[in-house]
């Protein structure tokens, strides 16, 4: 028989709930490049153009298995110039990463107002929802 696997709301949240805690007062990286093939997958060309922080409370609790994070702190000062295509979040101590997802202006698992950053930019987040499948 093939696999079936099924989570129950409770589990989902409890895996969200729990991954916001990993990243209370952690840092979202914003890259342009092509995205690593996973998150376990060093860096390689791609330029780090804007780095931004979770809130001390990175979200509220999960429902139905979705996080929608608390407001992020901006990026006041952008680190460099580019297009932003994807971002790595990871733990307050800046080196344990935790995902990586896509950045966009919409549909995307990160939002922000453009993808154009300029260095010296104010760059901030307009949305940022985290989904457990549920399978």
């Amino acid at each position: 028989m093939a696999n079936n696997l099924k989570l129950s709301n409770a589990s989902v949240n409890a895996e969200a709930d729990a991954l916001s805690v990993l990243l209370d007062n952690g840092y979202l990286r914003i890259y342009d490049g092509t995205q690593p093939t996973n998150a376990d997958t060093a860096l390689g060309a791609q330029v780090l153009l804007a780095e931004l922080r979770f809130n001390a409370d990175a979200a509220p609790v999960a429902v139905n298995g979705v996080l929608t994070f608390n407001a992020i702190t901006q990026d006041s000062n952008a680190n460099n110039s580019g297009t932003a295509s994807w971002f790595r979040a990871l733990k307050s101590d800046g080196s344990t990463v935790m995902f990586d997802g896509t950045v966009g202006t919409s549909g995307c698992d990160l939002n922000i107002a453009t993808t154009s950053i300029v260095a010296g930019a104010i760059v901030g987040v307009t949305s940022f929802v985290y989904t457990v499948n549920k399978g």
